[in-house]
């Protein structure tokens, strides 16, 4: 199912479409094995694994995965999901309206110039156009420079870094709609969904 489309100028049309397990795992599971998607933390995992994975993610409220297309090409991963509903909850004040987001870049064949930026400006008009979303959370592990940098670029501020069961983080937030007093953090009697370790946003280590 085509959750985004839109018209990206230089480079074609760009969609954001239901990541399907059984379908794309080949695809996926070629990309997130490579040495340099190992701040996606699934290099070691089998094929199986992943696949489990990404069907456990699929059946979840709170969570979503996407897989990106550019002119029908496949261009990487994009995850959301929220905060309040995740462990990295339980690392962070957690406000009313914000929105989580992991980023995976696929390999490309031949750099093109702006196209990081014009893609993530497209993501990130994707999760600000979700209803009640006023703050985009962003959680790289803090050894991946590469995406530091692109989460600085794009205008988030940095807070602080947070050592998980799965990684030590750096949490990084980029506002839309100032946000609402309230919610500060999750409800003990609704524990956060278990999520795997590959819930780093990697900009992309597909990014690397």
């Amino acid at each position: 199912m085509t959750a985004h489309e839109e018209e990206l100028p230089g480079l074609g049309t760009f969609r954001l479409v239901t990541l399907d397990p059984a379908r794309d795992i080949d695809l996926i599971y070629d990309w997130v094995t490579q040495p340099r998607a190992r701040f996606w933390g699934m290099t070691a995992h089998s094929k199986e694994l992943v696949q489990e994975i990404y069907e456990f993610v699929d059946s979840l409220e709170t969570h979503h995965a996407y897989l990106m297309l550019l002119d029908d090409e496949p261009t990487g991963i994009f995850q959301t999901y929220e905060p309040a509903a995740d462990p990295i909850g339980a690392y962070y004040p957690v406000e009313d309206g914000d929105f989580g987001i992991h980023l995976f870049l696929a390999p490309a064949e031949k750099p093109r110039p702006g196209f990081t930026g014009t893609l993530a400006g497209a993501l990130l008009r994707f999760a600000f156009a979700h209803p009640g979303t006023r703050r985009i959370v962003v959680e790289p592990d803090a050894r991946n420079e590469r995406a530091l940098k692109r989460w600085r670029r794009l205008g988030f501020t940095f807070g602080a870094v947070v050592t998980t069961e799965e990684k030590t983080a750096q949490l990084a937030f980029l506002g839309g709609v100032p946000a609402r007093p309230g919610v500060a953090q999750r409800d003990p009697g609704q524990p956060a969904t278990k999520l795997p370790a590959h819930q780093q946003p990697q900009p992309p280590v597909r990014h690397p």
